[in-house]
Formats: C-alpha cells, sequence, structure tokens
C-alpha cells in the first residue's frame, strides 16, 4: 500500500510538473537555454551597459519620482489634496516659444530610445531583436489596441480608487494653452511616453536580463517595479497601477518577442487620457 502511496505521488508531481511545463512553454517564461555563452568580462560589461542606459533615463527618473514622493508624503496636506500635472505650458504666454520647449522636450525625452537602438546594433541584435520593426503590422495593431482597451479601462477604475482611498495624488493630465498645437503635442508626448518605456523596459531590459540568463519570472519583475517606479511622483496608486502593466506587458513581451504592440498599446492609452482630460475637464466633476 506504501508503494502504490508512493507512486500515485510521484505521477501525480510528475503531472503537476507537466502542466507547470506546458504553461511556462506557451508563455516561455522558463530559463531560457538560448542564452548565449558569455564571458566573465562580457556579462560584467552586459550589466553596466544596463546600469548606464538607465542612469541616464528611467532609471534617473525613478530615484526623482521616489524623492518626489517623499515630498509629497511629508508635506502638510493629504496625497489626495495635492496634484500634479502631466502637460503643462513650458513659456505660458508665449506660444511659439512654448510650442519649441515643448518640442525639445519630447525630443531630449526620446533620445534614449535611440541610445538603445545604437547599442542593439552594436552588440548584432538591433531592433528586430525587440520586435520594433514593420513585419507584422495588422496583428501588431491589433493586440495593441487590444491591451489599450483593456489596461486604460482597468487603470482608470484602479486609478479612481486609489485617488479615493488617498493614496494617489490627482493626476492632472493636462494643462496645456487653448492654441492650435495643444492636441498634436498631446498626441507627440503620448507616442514618446510609449516609444521610450516600451523600447527600454520592456523590449531592451527584457530582452538584456535574457542574454544574461536570468529567471524570465525575476526579469519581469524588476521590470514591472522600475516602471512602477518613476511613477510614483504621481502616490502609491501610480507605483501599483504601472506595476501591475508593467507585469502583463513582460509577459507577453516574452510571449511574442514583440515591443511594437506595447508600443502601440501605451501610445494608444496616454493619448486618450491626455486627449479625454482636454476635452472633459470642466464637465466631469472628479476631474480638476
Amino acid at each position: 500500500m506504501k508503494s502504490d502511496s508512493s507512486e500515485l505521488a510521484v505521477a501525480g508531481e510528475g503531472q503537476a510538473r507537466g502542466e507547470f511545463l506546458r504553461t511556462g512553454g506557451w508563455l516561455r517564461l522558463t530559463r531560457p537555454t538560448d542564452a548565449p555563452e558569455l564571458s566573465r568580462r562580457d556579462r560584467v560589461l552586459l550589466r553596466w551597459e544596463i546600469i548606464c542606459v538607465f542612469a541616464v533615463s528611467l532609471g534617473a527618473s525613478g530615484v526623482y519620482a521616489f524623492v518626489s514622493l517623499i515630498g509629497s508624503l511629508t508635506a502638510r496636506h493629504s496625497l489626495a489634496s495635492q496634484s500634479v500635472t502631466l502637460n503643462g505650458s513650458q513659456a505660458p504666454g508665449r506660444p511659439l516659444l512654448d510650442l519649441a520647449l515643448q518640442l525639445v522636450s519630447i525630443a531630449s525625452g526620446a533620445a534614449p530610445v535611440l541610445l538603445v537602438f545604437y547599442l542593439l546594433a552594436r552588440s548584432g541584435d538591433g531592433a528586430k531583436a525587440i520586435g520594433v520593426d514593420r513585419t507584422q503590422p495588422p496583428r501588431d495593431l491589433l493586440r495593441g489596441a487590444g491591451l489599450a482597451a483593456f489596461i486604460g479601462g482597468c487603470g482608470l477604475g484602479l486609478y479612481f480608487i486609489a485617488y479615493k482611498s488617498g493614496i494617489a495624488l490627482n493626476v492632472v493630465a493636462e494643462n496645456e494653452p487653448d492654441v492650435w498645437w495643444r492636441y498634436p503635442i498631446l498626441l507627440l508626448s503620448a507616442f514618446q511616453n510609449g516609444l521610450l518605456e516600451e523600447v527600454l523596459v520592456t523590449g531592451y531590459l527584457l530582452t538584456r536580463l535574457r542574454q544574461l540568463g536570468m529567471n524570465p519570472w525575476a526579469a519581469v519583475a524588476i521590470s514591472a517595479t522600475l516602471r512602477g517606479s518613476y511613477h510614483l511622483y504621481q502616490g502609491f496608486g501610480g507605483f501599483i497601477g504601472n506595476a501591475i502593466m508593467g507585469v502583463i506587458f513582460g509577459t507577453l513581451f516574452l510571449r511574442w518577442r514583440r515591443a511594437t504592440p506595447m508600443i502601440i498599446a501605451h501610445t494608444l492609452i496616454d493619448a486618450v487620457a491626455f486627449i479625454g482630460y482636454a476635452l472633459l475637464v470642466g464637465h466631469v466633476s472628479w476631474l480638476m
């Protein structure tokens, strides 16, 4: 009887392991077996490459956002009574100068993407290694639109709950002057956010961590935590919501090996948020 029980237990464990591996295989979240054999020097250099890329981009933004959150928490007012503006005038009363500064800000904000593309090309991978190309436009667009609809709707509900719970600041999506370039700038800002974050935090970081042989679940956790960190200036709600988004995007990237759907989804989410806010503010009571 004891022998039969042992055999049944082993069989059950084998079946559960098989189901796990099938699921992991579909998601491609098992430890990569095709990671390149790197020398100790190459591994050190690759780690430093990652550190340097994020030290001049979203990693620095994460540190700034963390300090900003400390300032908000130590202020005399609650988080919910404070606000943060995502898109605002940079030269009030001077629309042409304002436009020039906005364009320079957007271009400089997207500059780390060029650095990443250069590093990928230099290592022999290229932008195609992270799925940034035009080989699957209909599929990328469909996936991106579906993700935007799902995450955008859930994200709006999560933000509202976080704000009402007092763990998030009031996020003013835009406060641009009412001039002819208002909506084009908002669209460009949305595209810059999508391009920068998804190329760096989803495509580049997960690919490099995979090349280092890191467990994919750990890589997704690092990517998601980083994504949440540079949204801390919005409060804890911003961190939680974006970290969840990072888990979803990271998991799907490891499945699809394409960052383009995430760029499309992120751009659509931000574009709807920015332009929707501009159209609805003053007409919806909870938008301030």
